[in-house]
């Protein structure tokens, strides 16, 4: 598999877990806020190139790991664009660590396959936008329907999940906000992420505008009469 980086530790990103994180190249979807732009853009990808870490360097990695990590966070980019996925999760697995999946949910037969065959102990997949708001946010290769797919699987799951948005002003008026409550119903989990101004996708996202901390809560608010556990990201 593909990984354009790896941050040996991280106390935060899998819950009750003390993990590393890999991170993988390319993303189907081109969010204007996108944060990680040089895992994102084929140019920019391409110049990471000649720095990815071979596979067998970070087995290695993880093999002297054993007794300070619990699990692997697989993140991007978007994961489930690596041909190679599930085969490395099972290598992670087999050497006894837990496994956490990040996605956009746009691939939902690989985070069927994934769940269905015991590869991940936790997923958070990223809600964007309402279906119908989707294209416009990330790109033409977004596909609503499959993103329905993905929410509705990790909701049946018994693989613990949580889903997660970040909102911000010019993108999330009162009726997209509807929507999303609506296609969250049943879900246990929601981590709403305040937009951070600064390194971006796209230029005219420069100019967005974050939520103020009451807002957020109001918003908060608004998600817990269908979602129970409602969190506020910083």
């Amino acid at each position: 598999m593909l990984i354009s980086g790896i941050q040996p530790c991280t106390f935060l990103d899998f819950p009750e877990k003390t993990a590393c994180i890999v991170f993988t190249p390319g993303c189907n979807f081109r969010c204007a806020y996108c944060h990680n732009p040089e895992f994102v853009l084929p140019e920019r990808i391409k110049e990471l190139r000649p720095g990815f870490i071979p596979e067998e360097t970070f087995f290695r990695f993880l093999d002297r790991r054993q007794d300070l990590l619990d699990g692997v966070v697989v993140t991007g980019g978007e994961p489930t664009l690596m041909p190679d996925l599930l085969d490395f999760l099972r290598k992670v697995k087999d050497k006894g660590f837990k496994t956490k999946l990040d996605t956009n949910g746009n691939r939902p037969a690989v985070l069927r396959r994934a769940l269905d065959e015991g590869l991940v102990d936790y997923v958070a997949m990223d809600v964007k936008t309402s279906l119908a708001e989707y294209q416009n946010l990330a790109g033409p290769l977004a596909d609503p329907s499959a993103i329905a797919e993905s929410i509705e699987l990790l909701k049946a799951s018994a693989v613990p999940s949580e889903f997660r948005s970040t909102i911000l002003q010019e993108l999330h008026p009162p009726s997209v906000l509807d929507d999303m409550a609506k296609l969250l119903v049943g879900a246990k989990i929601l981590y709403l992420q305040k937009f951070r101004p600064g390194v971006v996708l796209k230029p005219e996202a420069s100019s967005y505008h974050p939520f103020s901390d009451r807002e957020m809560m109001q918003i908060a608010d608004f998600f817990r009469a269908t979602v129970p556990n409602v969190i506020i990201r910083s």
